[in-house]
């Protein structure tokens, strides 16, 4: 098979690939893509993707996957996970809704109590119609993080 991504390092790219595989203190994908990519340096050892697939357990799609990337964007494509165009989950709360959150938060409690709760919070969010719904478990992110 022919390949269609041919994959040449320069030298300073080469030297930053193996600084990263050899600190290991990144995540396991990138040392992974990176070791892909030094094997598959038509420069260098020029490996087969089946050799460095095998040597370094993964796909033949992801090898040239690797190289695809490598070729089209650079060292840094390859490195880097994509930006999801459209997030899974939109936030509940935007600044506007956090900081009725955090308004509220600093208000007197109900009566009866001694202070807000992260259940009676959530609740008066939805009474007063700033959500449809929150847990209390968003209630509490959003207030831990302006702590």
């Amino acid at each position: 098979m022919i390949k269609q991504f041919i994959v040449r390092l320069t030298s300073a790219e080469r030297e930053s690939l193996s600084e990263l595989v050899s600190k290991g203190k990144t995540a396991a994908y990138r040392i992974k893509h990176a070791n892909i990519l030094l094997k598959a340096d038509a420069d260098g050892p020029s490996w087969t993707d089946k050799v460095i697939g095998k040597a370094f357990g993964c796909t033949l799609s992801t090898v040239a996957n690797v190289r695809q990337r490598f070729v089209e964007g650079g060292v840094e494509r390859v490195l880097e996970r994509r930006a999801q165009s459209f997030p899974s989950r939109h936030p509940i709360l935007d600044g506007e809704k956090e900081a009725k959150l955090i308004a509220l938060s600093c208000s007197e409690p109900p009566e009866g109590r001694g202070q807000w709760t992260l259940r009676l919070l959530a609740d008066r969010m939805i009474t007063l119609d700033f959500v449809d719904s929150i847990s209390h478990e968003t209630v509490r992110t959003a207030l831990k993080k302006t702590s």
